[in-house]
């Protein structure tokens, strides 16, 4: 891709958001009923290729039950509230009643409060008793305060942090070794954030059987303006199945599934993330808006409970609809907030193909923003 001068000692890329990406359909179209919606990873399968984010505001363990019988993963964030506190409900109900600039100190105080191993494994097995899916969320420093804790209580395991790399370098204290990780953990992992070709070939060197493209966080996240970091969805997704692809002959046949973590917002997102090359898409802001979700409205990410540099804050979103509104409908508003499930067969259909593996070769074009 030819790139741009930025000034006389600076080069860069254009690149694309979801918003510049346009699906054309083609010759063909189908009946909705001849689609699929189906999406596996490993030996577990779901109903759609949708993962609800590790988020305290998205998946408690009720949630989480509720979620993977609907058809989606959804990983609970072991660093959260629901592993710091016996009781988190009057917490979460009191974030959701202050305004949000005070719902982030009270989530900052809440975290002052550390994880406990024993309340890991409690609710891992409550989600399992429920009769879900279970998977779990750490971080990179997570995993290495935690993973005892997690090791045969999961079916699936995401590491996520705002950037993951497979060779992190520091100066005290032993960095997660990932290969190590992936491998001691023996159930799929899924691994992220990247947003670069490079480093998605690495972490799928790893072992691991997803890879998370972008930093998540979505309405509630800073990193943009904290950091300086920002990555255009559509390009990154588009790099990373192309590392994808490339792993695929290097390795011999193995499959990674890739999956866009920020900026699906909406049910048009999720068309275009596949029609770009993600498996699957991560759903935050969506989920955390239902009236059932755990903080009824409200959303943030783990980052905005950091201790020196906050680079997240919580938003209130509008309680409307329930999670399984948003997931399989049916919708009640045309806003593309509702029915993601439908959306997608809808669009498959339109264009004639049969399911998200095969949605990923229907033709785009890139549109300036109106």
């Amino acid at each position: 891709m030819s790139e741009i001068e930025i000034g006389r000692g600076k080069r860069g890329r254009p690149a694309y958001t979801f918003d510049n990406i346009a699906i054309v359909p083609s010759r063909r179209t189908r009946d909705t009923e001849q689609v699929s919606t189906t999406w596996r990873i490993d030996a577990y399968e779901f109903g759609f290729p949708f993962m609800a984010a590790p988020s305290d505001s998205v998946v408690s363990p009720a949630t989480a039950i509720s979620l993977s019988k609907l058809g989606a993963l959804a990983p609970l964030d072991l660093e959260g509230l629901w592993t710091r506190h016996d009781n988190p409900e009057p917490i979460l109900a009191e974030v959701a009643g202050l305004e949000p600039k005070a719902a982030a100190a009270r989530l900052r105080a809440a975290f002052t409060t550390p994880v406990r191993d024993e309340l890991i494994a409690a609710r891992l097995a409550e989600v399992r008793a429920g009769g879900g899916i279970v998977a779990g969320s750490l971080s990179p420093a997570g995993v290495l305060r935690h993973g005892a804790a997690v090791a045969g209580a999961v079916d699936v395991f995401v590491i996520r942090g705002t950037t993951v790399s497979a060779e992190h370098v520091a100066t005290s204290g032993d960095p997660l070794n990932l290969k190590k990780a992936v491998y001691d953990l023996d159930v799929p992992v899924i691994v992220g954030g990247c947003a670069s070709y490079q480093a998605a070939l690495h972490l799928m060197r790893t072992g691991a059987a997803g890879v998370l493209v972008g930093f998540g966080g979505g309405s509630s996240h800073t990193t943009a303006d904290v950091l300086g970091i920002r990555v255009p969805m559509a390009t990154a997704v588009a790099d990373v199945a192309a590392a994808r692809r490339d792993y695929l002959d290097e390795s011999g046949g193995r499959y990674v599934h890739v999956i866009a973590d920020g900026s699906v917002g909406r049910s048009g997102d999720v068309a275009r993330a596949i029609a770009v090359g993600a498996d699957a898409v991560v759903l935050g802001s969506p989920l955390a808006r239902a009236v059932d979700a755990p903080a009824g409205g409200r959303h943030w990410g783990r980052e905005v409970a950091h201790a020196t540099l906050a680079r997240g804050r919580v938003v209130d979103l509008g309680a409307h609809g329930t999670q399984e509104q948003v997931l399989i409908g049916p919708s009640d508003t045309a806003d593309g907030t509702q029915n993601f499930a439908g959306a997608l067969r809808k669009a498959m259909a339109t264009c004639g193909y049969t399911d998200p593996k095969d949605f990923q070769r229907v033709e785009v074009v890139v549109s300036t923003i109106e």
